[in-house]
């Protein structure tokens, strides 16, 4: 294949340029994104209801718009969207959507459909997508990105919800969306094609996946880590080989976001221990493209500030008034709240980010609201967990599938302690001392963790059950939200122990 990537840098020459932005112009810009999101949905119902025109012409328009616009959940707005999916126009966005993102497991399980509107894809989606290409190639002055293939492995649009919906409506995986509606020149260079790309049934997908990857000049891959992993390992297997470069001798990078890379890291180091692969994060979600890694020696990510979303930043834990991004301390943890092209305002995403920088603002992904350990004081963080996994993992040479952890509460005489429930792709050659050094990688991690633990006194040393190969991708379709190379995340902490005990109950 003729390599493009010289014609191609011209091009993304300029997009690397957009989001580096200049110092002391952040305020000035998500004022701006502000102002463009308040006067497209001005005239619509929502915009009506909250005075938007007013807003988007006040002289101070974050004072006013946060004064005059609640924050809120997605239960606060399901109505509205339950009435966008079944066509009425005008409500939280102008015009009518009918693409809508799923995801599941909110109050009495019901899946949550976010919209996608051609404004979140034009603003955002593909301009965040646009800008992780840009930035590679500033990073990569040799690279041949276009002397080959794309392979994105992406969801699906799979219909099977709570509710009954008109037949115009699809609904799945954002990525379904992104794929889709990709502009025909992009998708020359892009592997699968676009029937095998949105197939619902993944028995059938990952042998037309490997199909079609083994075949193709692959130079970039793009998706989720653990199912990405499960397609090369078949696709490894069929080619007699354990080293992907000898498929896809001129692979340079991984673009990879949705779930932590941390402990899927040293497998895809040992896939390709003939050539060096790269990788850089994405933070890519269902209600937007947030945020790039921009430089490789810093794994922090650069957020998309010019990119069709406002946002907000509420301390975590412990709450507070809601802070603009030009207000936020760098060390410190919030939970992120966004106003985008979509039609998600004050909207908390229930995601959760520590800052790594303010003036350009990068951030670290901390974890879920909801997916921490609490339940002895602990303030046990999912970056905690993802980051000891990953290292423990390295020093005893095991590969982990899927884990979870939860409480112990104390009982019969015993003190409290963490359950981890932790399916293998490589087990440890002894559980126990991985256990071990998992407790102790946790108390240097986290410094509550360590109290609670020094002396046994008031927290025991975690246990770690093993989980038979397929019980997480068995629980993930048991709740609706398996779709292959998807959005698809187990909680990795709870504070109560509702996930591990259904897991476990599916085991018995």
């Amino acid at each position: 294949m003729v390599n493009f990537t010289p014609l191609a840098r011209l091009w993304f020459r300029q997009a690397a340029r957009l989001t580096e932005y200049a110092p002391g112009s952040l305020k000035a810009l998500q004022e701006a994104e502000l102002r463009r999101l308040l006067r497209a949905a001005s005239h619509t119902e929502h915009g009506r209801r909250y005075s938007y025109e007013e807003i988007w012409n006040a002289a101070d328009i974050v004072r006013d718009y946060v004064s005059g616009v609640p924050l809120v959940e997605y239960e606060d707005i399901r109505q509205d969207v339950m009435r966008m999916v079944h066509g009425e126009r005008d409500v939280l966005w102008p015009g009518v959507c009918r693409s809508f993102a799923q995801s599941s497991g909110t109050s009495g399980g019901r899946s949550k459909y976010v919209p996608v509107t051609d404004a979140s894809l034009k603003w955002n989606h593909y301009r965040g997508g646009r800008d992780v290409v840009a930035n590679y190639l500033r990073l990569v002055p040799d690279s041949h990105l276009f002397a080959g293939k794309a392979m994105i492995l992406g969801g699906s649009f799979a219909n099977t919800l709570d509710e009954k919906l008109p037949a115009d409506v699809r609904v799945g995986d954002v990525s379904a969306s992104l794929i889709s509606r990709m502009n025909p020149l992009a998708g020359a260079f892009r592997i699968p094609d676009l029937e095998t790309a949105l197939m619902a049934d993944w028995t059938q997908k990952l042998p037309a996946l490997v199909e079609a990857a083994r075949k193709a000049d692959v130079t970039n891959i793009s998706g989720v880590p653990s199912w990405f992993l499960t397609v090369i390992r078949k696709l490894l297997e069929d080619a007699g080989t354990d080293a992907i470069h000898d498929v896809w001798p001129n692979l340079e990078v991984f673009f990879h976001g949705g779930i932590s890379f941390a402990p899927y890291r040293a497998q895809y180091e040992a896939i390709c221990r003939k050539k060096p692969m790269r990788f850089l994060e994405t933070y890519n979600a269902s209600e937007g493209f947030f945020g790039v890694q921009n430089d490789f020696d810093d794994r922090a990510m650069l957020l998309l500030v010019n990119a069709g979303v406002f946002y907000e930043f509420i301390p975590f834990p412990g709450g507070g008034d809601p802070l603009p991004a030009w207000e936020v301390e760098s060390g410190k943890t919030y939970e992120m709240v966004v106003s985008s092209a979509n039609g998600l305002w004050r909207y908390r995403l229930g995601d959760t980010v520590k800052i790594a920088g303010t003036d350009p603002l990068k951030i670290t992904i901390a974890g879920r609201t909801k997916t921490f350990i609490n339940a002895f004081g602990e303030e046990l963080m999912e970056h905690n967990a993802e980051s000891a996994m990953g290292e423990v993992c390295r020093r005893h040479g095991a590969e982990v599938a899927n884990y979870t952890a939860a409480p112990v509460y104390a009982e019969s005489g015993r003190r409290g302690r963490h359950e981890w429930l932790i399916e293998w792709r490589k087990a440890p050659a002894d559980t126990e001392a991985f256990a071990a050094d998992l407790d102790a990688q946790l108390r240097r991690e986290n410094s509550d963790y360590d109290a609670k633990r020094t002396g046994n006194l008031f927290l025991d040393p975690l246990t770690v059950a093993e989980a038979p190969s397929g019980l997480f991708d068995l629980w993930l379709a048991q709740t609706g939200a398996r779709r292959l190379g998807g959005q698809r995340k187990v909680p990795r902490l709870s504070n109560d122990r509702s996930v591990i005990d259904s897991l476990k109950k599916i085991i018995r």
